[in-house]
């Protein structure tokens, strides 16, 4: 993508992966070169931040914001167990007289010492992972009472058919989304949570990429989540 082309995405509304819109874009830093370093970003809070270029998607006229939670683990679902094959790889060499005991020790003691920095790290973004998920389970338990509440307002009169229409359709369309980001976050949770107990590669390999998951989980048709407080017939919808 050209330069021209990026500068034209400043003042540009970003969404996250879910299509909520989080800020837009300021401006650019680039280096002396001319290649584009990072973002700056202003959020819907007012928060103005430098984001590195590779947490932002760019669609034609849309911007994206990709989760850097998701993102990490990706990673780390890849690089901690090929640094655990690598490490049984030595011992296997170290075994059959390969290596020399002094070569694998140290090369041993670095793969080891690889994978406790690789597992905090990971352990890092199991705890991020379950604070989203949190945050998505109190946003939805309200935007319930939301529409319960609109329900009943509706009922009663309170509320009229043009304007309950739009409300409901608002609150529904947010309840999704809020539904699809958790469902994400616990599959990262458990997915990178696995790779943690120790998971053997060959299981691995029999079940899809972490990456393959997520994209199958997002293809998914979400499932409805009304709540009712009255009967359908009257709720006109």
């Amino acid at each position: 993508m050209s330069n021209s082309n990026l500068f034209l995405y400043i003042g540009k509304p970003i969404k996250n992966e879910y299509g909520r819109i989080i800020g837009k874009v300021a401006s650019f830093a680039l280096t002396p070169s001319g290649k584009f370093e990072a973002i700056f970003v202003e959020f819907g809070d007012g928060q103005f931040t430098k984001q590195p270029m590779d947490t932002l998607k760019f669609n034609g006229a849309e911007v994206t914001f990709v989760s850097k939670i998701k993102n990490q683990a990706i990673i780390l679902c890849d690089q901690i167990p090929l640094i655990w094959r690598k490490d049984e790889a030595l011992k296997d060499l170290s075994d059959k007289r390969k290596l020399s005991q002094e070569l694998y020790q140290e090369l041993h003691t670095s793969f080891t010492g690889v994978l406790a920095l690789l597992k905090k790290e990971a352990q890092v973004i199991i705890d991020e992972a379950s604070i989203e998920i949190e945050r998505c389970r109190e946003e939805i338990t309200s935007l319930a009472y939301a529409i319960a509440n609109l329900e009943i307002e509706h009922e009663i009169g309170k509320v009229d058919e043009e304007n309950y229409k739009s409300a409901f359709t608002l609150l529904q369309d947010t309840l999704k989304r809020a539904t699809s980001e958790r469902t994400d976050f616990e599959l990262t949770k458990s997915r990178i949570s696995s790779v943690l107990l120790g998971e053997s590669q060959d299981s691995m390999q029999k079940t899809k990429t972490y990456a393959e998951q997520v994209n199958v989980a997002q293809k998914l048709p979400e499932p409805p989540v009304v709540v009712y407080v009255k009967e359908v017939g009257k709720a006109g919808v």
